[in-house]
């Protein structure tokens, strides 16, 4: 059965507002709320439809108040920020995420309407490291525990969840765990720093990167709310590339630099107002990460349209190559060139110095006793 009333919480950020405005089109769902504590831009606006906008802070009782009065009975959380770059830095950003979210969860145990919960978590929960395995399934957890950021936020607000569900379970909890989100409209993380004309990365590294359309996190994030399912699911799409033929194929410029460096750019980077990148997000820059989707597809019963590769190719017909496909082709063509030069080259000095020793002289064979008689 739809559900009646619809709330979803960071409706002023890209994705929330394209949620809201996917479930408002659906006759079947009576009332869509989006909540935030600043009123979405105006083109954002004009495509949530007929859905509800208040403007409230979840951190606030107040948001108790909403659930309670509009007699609410799904709750899509989304308002959980991924950058400290935001006014009020580091600090504001752990009392959005940790406390408005033990503040709705605790309007909504409230609320006996309530029926089901939707939290879009990250998978940055399983950390970044060395020594992670090749691939993360939902049972899995850090071999590295994140010691701060949005993933630190990210694993504490999945605890404040579970406890939720043990103290109401009558309420169906669905945790999504996404993979970096990126298209052409979006504006996360990775996708800002992907735009930039020269990319950071990690000196000596080349990290691993599963990615997710944008259009397909909203049809998850709609199947989910108007869905029954429950548990925690990765989501993320099929294949991975390597940040260096990311790179590449968006036509951008890497720029290999020491880890220290790195942090030191990032604070710059935040300074002159450009995508900046947090301490967790340099760690994947560095080791990258891989999860397991069969729950995706087999029990949650959704498989993304867009692979990895088709998600970074959607992004980069937006995108001016600041270096052509020809130019790299080129380049590519010139280096196969000169390897092969360097190879034919290698051959032909072997086979010299091969012919060279075949025409040594050889000494003269020893003949036994010849150097005692000699001696003596």
């Amino acid at each position: 059965m739809p559900p009646a009333v619809v709330l979803v919480t960071g409706v002023s950020r890209w994705l929330g507002g394209a949620l809201a405005a996917e479930l408002a089109s659906d006759p079947a769902i009576g009332r869509v709320i989006g909540v935030d504590t600043v009123p979405p831009a105006p083109e954002v606006l004009r495509r949530l439809g007929r859905t509800e906008f208040v403007r409230a802070d979840i951190r606030s009782p107040l948001i108790g108040k909403v659930i309670e009065s509009a007699s609410v009975d799904t709750v899509v959380h989304m308002n959980i920020s991924s950058s400290p770059a935001a006014p009020g830095g580091r600090v504001s950003m752990k009392e959005l995420n940790v406390i408005g979210t033990m503040q709705l969860l605790a309007a909504c145990q409230r609320s006996p309407q309530v029926r089901r919960l939707v939290l879009k978590s990250t998978t940055a929960v399983y950390g970044s490291s060395p020594r992670d395995p090749a691939v993360f399934t939902e049972t899995m957890q850090a071999r590295r525990v994140p010691s701060g950021g949005f993933a630190k936020d990210s694993l504490d607000i999945e605890g404040y969840v579970r406890g939720f569900a043990r103290r109401r379970p009558d309420v169906g909890v669905s945790v999504l765990r996404f993979a970096d989100v990126i298209g052409p409209r979006i504006d996360s993380q990775l996708a800002g720093l992907l735009r930039l004309p020269v990319v950071p990365t990690v000196l000596g590294h080349d990290a691993r990167l599963q990615l997710l359309h944008e259009d397909d996190a909203v049809a998850v994030l709609t199947r989910a709310a108007t869905g029954e399912h429950v548990g925690t699911v990765n989501v993320a799409a099929e294949g991975t590339v390597l940040l260096s033929q990311a790179v590449r194929r968006l036509g951008r410029v890497a720029l290999p630099l020491p880890e220290p460096a790195l942090g030191s750019a990032g604070r710059l980077s935040r300074r002159a107002g450009l995508p900046a990148w947090s301490p967790e997000q340099l760690r994947h820059l560095d080791a990258g990460r891989v999860v397991d989707t069969r729950v995706l597809r087999e029990e949650f019963g959704s498989t993304p349209r867009y692979s990895t590769a088709e998600a970074l190719a959607d992004l980069g017909r937006t995108l001016s190559p600041v270096v052509s496909p020809e130019v790299v082709g080129s380049a590519a063509s010139s280096a196969r060139t000169a390897v092969g030069q360097v190879a034919r080259g290698a051959a032909v000095l072997g086979d010299l110095v091969t012919a060279l020793r075949g025409s040594r002289p050889q000494p003269a064979p020893s003949v036994p006793g010849l150097r005692a008689v000699h001696d003596a």
